[in-house]
C-alpha cells in the first residue's frame, strides 16, 4: 500500500517538475499537500477497507494518514452506509451492514474535520466471471541485465466466459509454512552441576511457522474485441524456487479476479507505466494519471488515487513440495550449521580449573550468539558427550514468521 501511495504522489511530482530533458534541482517551495485515497468495495462478504492519507515532500517518508474523516458510501437504491473509523488512516465497512451487489452503482463520500468535502464518481459493480483453475509450470527468467537464467514455477489461472467482460485485474495473496532445521528442544540449566549439567524440554517448539505476502504488481489486461471470451493461461506471477523458503514445505495462493471499467483500466495502466520509469523523472514523458474522485467544495482541488468497485472471483492453489521436488529445479537453502561442542574444545595444558559445561554454554551463547537447541549423550544416555549449537534463526522460525496458524490453514497429507 505505501508502495502505491508512493507511485501515485511520484506522477503528480513528474507532472509538475519534468518540463524539460536538462537535470536540475527542483525546489518544493509551492508543494501542497493533496489527498490520497486507496478504496475498493466487491461483492465478497467480508469487510471492505478505505486508506485516506496526504501526499508528502520526501519519497522515503511515511504517508501521513487522515484519521479524523467521516467516511461513508452510497448506493443507486438510496441505501447509506458509515464505515468505521479503525485510526492511523483506516476505515472499514462492517461486513454485516453492508456487501457490494453486481448491478449496483456506488459512490464514495469523505468529510474531513477541516469542513472539506469529497466524493467519488457513480461506479457501477459489474459482474466478474468464475475462476475456472489456478496451477503451475515450470519456467524461467531472465536477471541481471539478461545475462542469467533463472528458474523456478509460473502461476497461471484459466476462467470461465465473462459477460463481454472487456478489461481485467488480478491480485494474489501468499501464505506458506516453513520449517527451521535445527529448532531449539531444551533449554540448559545454567548453574547446575558442572559434571551433570540440566536440560529441560522446550514446551512450544518453534519449528513450524507460517509466512505471507500480499501482491503489489499491478496485473491488468484488456480483450480489445469486447466479445464474450475465456481467459486461459493468463500469467499471474513467477516464483524464482531457489530464493525463498516458500515451496520446501506447503504453500497456498490466493488469487482474485476483478472486472473493471475503463476509466480504471486507464488509471492502472498509466500508473503501471510510471512504476516502470523507475522513479526517474527524465526517463520518460510524465502521464496523465485519472482518478475518480473529486472535491465538492473546492473545484480546483486536485484528488489522488482511485474508488474501486467490482465484483470478485477468487481461487486457492495449494502446492506441497513433493508437487515440485521432481522437477529438477534449484531450491532454497537455509545455509544453517550446527556446532557440537564440549568443554574439551577450549582445554589447555595449563588451565586451573578446567572449562564447564557453564563456560560452553557462556561462549557459544552469550560471547558468539548462537542459539543451545539440544544435548547429545553416549548410547547409553547416562554420558553427555556435546552441547549442540546453531545461529538463532536456524532454531527459531519465529524470527522470520509466525507461529500462529492461519485460521483458513489445512495441513495437505504428502
Amino acid at each position: 500500500m505505501l508502495k502505491r501511495h508512493k507511485s501515485i504522489i511520484t506522477i503528480v511530482v513528474i507532472s509538475l517538475l519534468c518540463t524539460c530533458i536538462d537535470p536540475y534541482t527542483p525546489k518544493l517551495s509551492g508543494y501542497s499537500s493533496l489527498l490520497v485515497v486507496d478504496g475498493l468495495i466487491t461483492d465478497a462478504n467480508t469487510s471492505y477497507t478505505v486508506r485516506l492519507s496526504r501526499t508528502f515532500q520526501d519519497q522515503n517518508s511515511t504517508p501521513p494518514p487522515v484519521s479524523d474523516a467521516t467516511v461513508f458510501i452510497t448506493d443507486d437504491a438510496g441505501n447509506s452506509s458509515n464505515l468505521i473509523n479503525k485510526g492511523s488512516g483506516v476505515y472499514k465497512t462492517d461486513s454485516i451492514r453492508f456487501n457490494g451487489i453486481p448491478g449496483r452503482t456506488y459512490v464514495l463520500h469523505i468529510n474531513t474535520s477541516d469542513g472539506s468535502e469529497y466524493e467519488s464518481n457513480a461506479c457501477m459493480m459489474n459482474p466478474v466471471p468464475e475462476i475456472d483453475s489456478v496451477y503451475f509450470e515450470t519456467d524461467q527468467q531472465l536477471i541481471n541485465n539478461e545475462t542469467q537464467i533463472q528458474k523456478g514455477i509460473s502461476i497461471y489461472l484459466d476462467s470461465k466466459e465473462g459477460d463481454n467482460n472487456q478489461y481485467y485485474r488480478w491480485a494474489y495473496e501468499e501464505t506458506w509454512k516453513f520449517r527451521v532445521p535445527y529448532p531449539k528442544k531444551f533449554n540448559y540449566i545454567k548453574g547446575a552441576d558442572p559434571n551433570f549439567p540440566g536440560f529441560v524440554a522446550v514446551d512450544d517448539v518453534k519449528e513450524f511457522c507460517w509466512n505471507d505476502r500480499e501482491s503489489d504488481e499491478i496485473l491488468i489486461r484488456s480483450i480489445s474485441n469486447g466479445q464474450t471470451e475465456k481467459i486461459k493461461k493468463q500469467p499471474i506471477f513467477f516464483i524464482a524456487t531457489n530464493e525463498s523458503n516458500r515451496l520446501l514445505y506447503q504453500y497456498t495462493v490466493l488469487v482474485k479476479q476483478y472486472s473493471i471499467s475503463k476509466n480504471e483500466y486507464d488509471f492502472w495502466t498509466n500508473l503501471k507505466l510510471v512504476n516502470e520509469t523507475g522513479d526517474d523523472i527524465f526517463a520518460r514523458q510524465p502521464y496523465s494519471v485519472l482518478s475518480n474522485l473529486h472535491s465538492t467544495t473546492n473545484p480546483k482541488e486536485r484528488v489522488l488515487g482511485y474508488f474501486q468497485v467490482s465484483a470478485v472471483s477468487q481461487k486457492r492453489k495449494n502446492i506441497i513440495y513433493d508437487e515440485v521436488g521432481y522437477l529438477g529445479l534449484p531450491f532454497y537453502s537455509y545455509g544453517c550449521s550446527t556446532w557440537a561442542m564440549d568443554p574439551g574444545f577450549w582445554a589447555t595444558a595449563c588451565m586451573c580449573p578446567p572449562p564447564t559445561w557453564d563456560d560452553v554454554y557462556q561462549h557459544m551463547s552469550v560471547t558468539s550468539d548462537y542459539t543451545f537447541t539440544e544435548p547429545l549423550y553416549d548410547l547409553t544416555g547416562d554420558i553427555l558427550l556435546k552441547m549442540v549449537f546453531t545461529r538463532p534463526e536456524c532454531a527459531n522460525c519465529e524470527l522470520s514468521g509466525t507461529h500462529t496458524e492461519p485460521d483458513f490453514w489445512k495441513d495437505i497429507k504428502w
